[in-house]
């Protein structure tokens, strides 16, 4: 009836990181965040952004810093450049100062973005510093 987990089984459900993690409405977080699974920000966060999974920026969320992750789903205000593997989506009424890299970009005719785009999955690959080399 009953089944007992080994302390083996409970970590293995803990570190999985199959969970999203949310940062709410009304919430300042100051400093950098790492991540394995999806992100949500409602609030502000002053500070880079680095994600293996999913990043949603939704209507309320500011971020200022840099972007980093699987896929991007921006619905707020970001100042920093976004750096997306596969999809960027600017949506909604977003507002975007910063550079773009992404493979695919989706933009809706309400969003506003300031700065350059570079789209294609070697450019995403590619690090800071070859960034600059290939736009000298």
């Amino acid at each position: 009836m009953f089944t007992t987990k080994n302390k083996t089984d409970m970590q293995q459900s803990v570190t999985n990181g199959n969970g999203a993690t949310l940062i709410s409405s009304g919430t300042i977080l100051k400093g950098d965040i790492s991540s394995n699974s999806d992100l949500r920000i409602d609030g502000t966060v002053i500070g880079n952004i680095n994600s293996s999974a999913k990043i949603i920026i939704g209507n309320t969320g500011v971020v200022e810093g840099d972007i980093a992750g699987n896929q991007a789903d921006i619905v707020g205000k970001v100042s920093g450049n976004i750096r997306a593997k596969e999809l960027l989506q600017l949506r909604g009424d977003c507002m975007v100062t910063g550079n773009l890299y992404a493979g695919k970009l989706q933009i809706e005719p309400t969003a506003t973005f300031n700065g350059q785009c570079h789209m294609g999955a070697n450019i995403v690959e590619m690090n800071n510093n070859e960034q600059q080399a290939a736009i000298k």
